[in-house]
């Protein structure tokens, strides 16, 4: 919610929407801001179905809507899913029994976790003027690598709360803050304003805690093998004490297959992952055309256009320094660009 408001007021006035300012304000104190927020684009969105004139601004328009009700479900998905996922698979864990609806809604909420990476991917890409789009099976790979990627690592952490519950909450602050260290060190520049700027590092080290999340320019490789290390290394220490230190009884024995199969299931969604980037990236397509899009692709000088709108003084910065993050720009665009206002 508090992200949803900084947005607002940093949008442009024409990118907002026509509500009073106190009314936009007590929505959100009252966490009915996402809410209006889908409201509103599914208002647009209708208009772009019927719109006659100034229909590409229209697109334009949903396209950042979109990205951010996207962006803050993503939030909202590992600063309250993921840890509610981790809490219920330990209760469970802890009292031996599970009734369907308990395993049933576990078993969703995992593929929402790795669908709302999934979708946030897709309205990422929707910024591209001439983007290349995720297929089928790219889509499916993409989804399932996340998922073979987080599921051992929630497993791990509600393993480990299972015999020390108060060891999470000091095991969580201490990778928190690394992982909150190694963001600020990669210079973001996501906000207005630095008070807001550290708010989003501190919400991009909570999915850091279990997934990874790219936040800088450049090649991503490097960054990933070290995250990746870092995670399971981390993640096979919590197996470790929990094996260590569990209970000579037969009350968890079915956990140690689990438990066996959450290495070669995080190792299978590593080697999808490398498939992914390798035969089914839309990078593959580009660059047998001759043109590179991603910066993750090696850099070409060509880049990929990004959508703007037509007036220049309509640039949401915010999703500017997005694309420049994940995507290489074919004009000069390493200019700055404030919200509202396009300046070298």
């Amino acid at each position: 919610q508090a992200c949803s408001w900084l947005w607002l007021r940093s949008d442009p006035p024409a990118l907002r929407p026509a509500v009073p300012v106190a009314l936009l304000a007590a929505l959100h104190l009252l966490q009915l801001g996402f809410f209006f927020r889908c409201l509103h684009a599914l208002k647009v969105g209708w208009r772009v179905c019927w719109a006659k004139a100034e229909e590409e601004d229209e697109q334009r328009h949903m396209a950042f809507l979109s990205h951010d009700i996207s962006m803050l479900r993503l939030f909202e998905t590992f600063l309250e899913n993921t840890p509610q996922l981790t809490l219920l698979l330990y209760i469970i864990l802890q009292t031996n029994k599970a009734e369907l609806s308990q395993g049933l809604g576990m078993g969703t909420a995992f593929l929402c976790v790795s669908w709302s990476l999934l979708d946030y991917h897709q309205s990422l890409r929707s910024f591209l003027q001439d983007k290349y789009e995720l297929s089928l099976g790219s889509s499916v790979i993409y989804f399932l690598w996340n998922l073979f990627l987080i599921c051992p690592r929630i497993l791990a952490v509600a393993l480990f709360a299972l015999l020390w519950p108060y060891g999470v909450a000091v095991h969580f602050p201490l990778v928190w803050l690394a992982m909150f260290l190694w963001v600020s060190l990669q210079g973001t520049d996501f906000m207005e304003s630095p008070g807001p700027e550290q708010l989003y590092r501190a919400m991009v080290a909570v999915i850091l805690y279990f997934s990874w999340f790219n936040v800088a320019r450049g090649r991503t490789l490097y960054r990933s093998i070290i995250y990746h290390g870092f995670i399971l290394v981390d993640s096979t220490l919590l197996a470790l004490a929990w094996l260590w230190g569990r209970a000579p009884s037969e009350e968890h024995s079915f956990l140690l297959p689990v438990l066996s199969a959450a290495l070669p299931c995080y190792l299978l969604g590593l080697g999808l992952r490398v498939t992914y980037y390798k035969w089914l990236h839309p990078n593959v397509r580009v660059q047998r055309e001759g043109r590179y899009d991603e910066v993750d692709a090696g850099g070409g000088s060509d880049g990929a256009e990004f959508r703007s709108f037509l007036e220049p003084d309509l640039v949401n910065r915010r999703m500017q320094w997005l694309a420049q993050t994940h995507f290489s720009l074919s004009q000069p665009a390493q200019q700055h660009f404030l919200n509202g206002a396009a300046a070298v």
